[in-house]
């Protein structure tokens, strides 16, 4: 079925209903809700941020790394998170928006991205625990999303996914090393994570009833879990990481519950997370700023590629 098809909208939303009951994939030229429209839009677009506004506490770094091989592959890693957000700009622009608009939303406060980037990385051990608990939180949260019913975004979380998990894997790594390190190295590897474990948490967006978009996007089958239940699926896949590495993570409630087969934890500080969200974290105005800064001083390039566009077509017209 297509947008074109003479029917009823009663006879279009069946049919939508009927693709999103048998698990099966809504694509571009099919019709939809505009909702549906509208919240793929705000998720996609809020991903795609995240791995633009992402590529900055990690890339104060790259000039520090402390040798040519971390060099090299944090390089590899922000080159990665760019590419992200190209995927993701591209699968927002199937349903009709134009990504020059969706940068604007973002350099102008007006669509959000993730709360975790909004943190600065203080220390160099920060690289490491971004890759594993920054990336091991996305990963749980976007793995579920390569099921995703919007066909565009289903298909390029798997990509992200496979090159997320990498990044994580990569974290995890450098922390082994430093925790293997001297005393003062595993001194830095706990401090950075007291500082990020807890706005790890906040990523998964807020409990489940407090969410006000969860339900109908799993009603969609845009999502596929609950907040709350990837937030405590990365719990229970952090500790033994954490007990492996021979750290502490900074939660006094953290401990095993056998009856449930599940970690219990403590409630993460949502006033926090309701001040970065709306703009009062610690790198808000830092991170826009940044972002803006680097739209503007790129307007020569685009004004240049549209000037050979239109070369181009008058060339091919005439």
């Amino acid at each position: 079925m297509t947008a074109t098809d003479a029917r009823s909208p009663e006879a279009y939303a069946r049919e939508f209903q009927a693709t999103i009951d048998a698990d099966q994939r809504i694509e571009p030229r099919d019709w939809m809700p505009e909702a549906y429209r509208k919240t793929l839009i705000r998720q996609i677009a809020q991903h795609a941020h995240s791995e633009i506004i992402g590529m900055q506490p990690e890339g104060t770094w790259i000039t520090r790394a402390p040798s040519l091989r971390r060099k090299a592959i944090l390089l590899a890693k922000v080159q990665d998170e760019a590419g992200h957000g190209m995927y993701l700009y591209a699968a927002a622009e199937t349903l009709g928006v134009d990504r020059e608009e969706l940068t604007e939303l973002l350099v102008s406060a007006r669509q959000k991205y993730s709360s975790i980037f909004n943190y600065p990385a203080l220390s160099y051990a920060d690289v490491g625990v971004i890759g594993w608990l920054v990336d091991g939180a996305a990963i749980c949260n976007q793995v579920p999303l390569c099921r995703c019913s919007y066909g565009p975004y289903a298909r390029a979380m798997v990509r992200i996914c496979k090159e997320e998990s990498f990044h994580q894997r990569q974290g995890f790594e450098l922390l082994l090393a430093m925790c293997h390190g001297t005393a003062a190295q595993r001194e830095m590897v706990q401090e950075s994570v007291n500082r990020w474990w807890w706005p790890s948490l906040m990523m998964f967006g807020p409990a489940d009833g407090d969410s006000p978009n969860t339900q109908q996007s799993m009603e969609w089958g845009i999502k596929r879990h609950t907040n709350d239940e990837l937030r405590q699926r990365f719990v229970d896949m952090s500790v033994p990481q954490a007990e492996a590495l021979g750290i502490t993570l900074p939660d006094p409630d953290l401990r095993w519950n056998a009856e449930r087969g599940a970690h219990d934890f403590g409630e993460p500080d949502w006033s926090e997370f309701q001040a970065v969200i709306t703009g009062a974290g610690p790198a808000n105005a830092q991170r826009l700023a940044h972002r803006r800064r680097a739209h503007e001083n790129g307007a020569w390039v685009r004004e240049a590629a549209r000037a050979y566009a239109d070369k181009r077509a008058k060339a091919v017209s005439a």
